[in-house]
């Protein structure tokens, strides 16, 4: 919504340890996030909140029939896949994490990844995973970018290069510099990260 100058007030909620579910049910039906409002409408689902954006806006999906589908495919596949990736590489924008190990089920989603990304930048023939213009597809990868900064995941040049992107993008520069400053700490996920690998740097505040 920042990067395609869609207008919202965003209300940083943050977790509350083992009461989070419960506190967040105040604004959203799942007790998770994120969770769009509007009016009285709710939606509380990151993909569903794509789509309800694309019904009142243009540019969340690429208007080229075959990109758009492409890019609905790649979007859902993140959104209900990499369970290693999001388990192993908890996200903290502001630490510096190096792996213990790269488990075989790790490397097997980086690697559908990796090639995922290039078949879009190929395909499409530009800057993003569908065409020349960042779409709801990226969006859905965004946090990714931030992932592999984290822990230094390394894969192909056409890849990286699209990582490089997306970081530079203004909204993921205002994203990452809020996260740094952000003075509470969630004790699981502090745990998960420590689990997984050593601390090579904490860049927060």
């Amino acid at each position: 919504m920042r990067q395609l100058g869609i207008p919202f007030t965003e209300h940083l909620m943050p977790f509350a340890g083992a009461d989070t579910a419960a506190s967040f049910r105040a604004f959203s039906p799942s007790g998770k996030v994120p969770c769009l409002v509007d009016g009285e409408t709710r939606v509380w689902d990151s993909l569903a909140i794509a789509e309800y954006l694309a019904e009142t806006h243009s540019g969340i999906w690429p208007e080229d029939l075959a990109a758009r589908t492409w890019a609905r495919c790649a979007a859902a596949e993140m959104h209900s896949g990499f369970t290693q990736l999001r388990n192993i590489c908890t996200m903290n924008c502001g630490l510096r994490i190096q792996l213990h190990e790269v488990t075989p089920a790790l490397q097997a989603e980086l690697t559908r990844l990796d090639e995922l990304w290039c078949e879009g930048i190929s395909r499409f023939g530009g800057h993003y995973l569908a065409g020349t213009t960042f779409t709801a597809v990226d969006a859905f990868f965004a946090p990714v970018a931030f992932r592999l900064q984290t822990y230094n995941l390394q894969l192909s040049v056409t890849a990286m290069e699209y990582v490089a992107r997306l970081l530079m993008l203004e909204p993921m520069r205002e994203w990452y510099d809020a996260a740094l400053k952000e003075s509470w700490r969630d004790d699981l996920h502090e745990q998960d990260a420590g689990r997984v690998g050593t601390w090579l740097d904490d860049l927060r505040g």
